[in-house]
């Protein structure tokens, strides 16, 4: 285990060259890790461009120069709350020897940052039902359980 006190831990947007590194962060924490292809960089900068279009971001967590851990910001008009503005979180992941040293806090904190900037009137995210330190560790910073989700592969 890295201990993070002894380091620096910096959130930021992603940079073409972080890609492979953060596609191997989000194999490390998938519980699909099979759909994921590190070499198809350009297929996810398409994904950081168009979040980016769209007023979102894909955030990093370096850890001295090392990408420790991502959060994707999808930034979108709400057809509910009088059209208002919402923040979905995805591919919220930070590698496993790194986790509980307050890196995904930090990149909650961050993004909740570029929400607030938007105009968003709540940030949400859905967890798998099988993620349970995941699901304390959003208890613990702040969020609700308030739904249960449901997805359907096409």
């Amino acid at each position: 285990m890295i201990l993070v006190s002894d380091v620096t831990v910096t959130i930021r947007p992603i940079n073409y060259d972080d890609v492979t590194a953060a596609s191997l962060v989000v194999q490390g924490g998938s519980l699909t890790p099979e759909h994921e292809n590190e070499r198809d960089v350009d297929a996810y900068w398409r994904a950081v461009e168009e979040t980016r279009r769209r007023r979102g971001d894909v955030l990093v967590a370096d850890l001295d120069g090392e990408v420790v851990g991502v959060c994707q910001v999808m930034v979108f008009p709400h057809f509910q709350h009088t059209g208002s503005w919402c923040a979905e979180l995805e591919s919220v992941h930070v590698r496993s020897d790194i986790r509980g040293q307050g890196v995904g806090a930090k990149l909650l904190a961050a993004a909740e940052e570029i929400a607030r900037r938007e105009g968003c009137y709540r940030v949400q995210l859905t967890s798998r039902n099988v993620r349970d330190d995941a699901h304390r560790f959003y208890l613990a910073n702040g969020f609700e359980l308030t739904s249960q989700g449901f997805k359907k592969l096409l």
